[in-house]
């Protein structure tokens, strides 16, 4: 008897509800005289392929076309649009599952701190900026404290804003517009 593969995704069951367990791997290659990696691969690209374009929310269309470069027969490309199409709602919620939650804004508390003069030197003038950025993640409030000069500062807003803009192309529209 041959060693059980590794479960390539922790959701497989979940993903391809037609494929109770890798001993069914199994016994389908014994049946197609295929070995139990090419049903594995097989398997692991089947579910990229739905993973991706779940994730990207592809239309009917896009898929077929997708698929079509891969030469399958018209009635597996069918098959295989059918698949996904019946999937593509669980398989995003699976994915969202999976997705790390990250800190969100809550708000933001900065003063602005000026030192004149020191011991050493009469006449100086040393700005910077302190900034307390609060957060909210799992229903749990943080908060970083951050201090910058001024001018690393207006850097980093010109940056932000020069993002901001590149958000309002028509190319980051479509990406964004995709990963909804």
């Amino acid at each position: 008897m041959q060693p059980s593969p590794p479960v390539p995704h922790k959701h497989t069951q979940e993903l391809l509800p037609q494929i109770q367990s890798i001993k069914h791997l199994i016994e389908q290659g014994r049946k197609l005289n295929t070995g139990v990696d090419t049903i594995q691969h097989g398997v692991e690209g089947l579910m990229y392929l739905l993973t991706e374009s779940s994730k990207l929310m592809i239309s009917e269309r896009d898929f077929q076309d997708s698929i079509r470069v891969l030469g399958f027969s018209e009635e597996l490309n069918k098959l295989l649009l059918q698949l996904y199409l019946d999937n593509r709602k669980e398989i995003r919620s699976i994915l969202s599952e999976l997705a790390p939650k990250l800190p969100s804004y809550h708000s933001l508390e900065w003063r602005l701190d000026v030192q004149l003069a020191s011991r050493s030197l009469r006449q100086q003038i040393k700005p910077a900026v302190t900034m307390k950025l609060h957060l909210n993640q799992n229903e749990d409030q943080t908060a970083q404290v951050l201090q910058t000069d001024p001018s690393t500062l207006v850097h980093l807003i010109q940056q932000l804003e020069q993002a901001l803009g590149e958000m309002k192309t028509n190319h980051c529209r479509r990406i964004a517009r995709n990963m909804k």
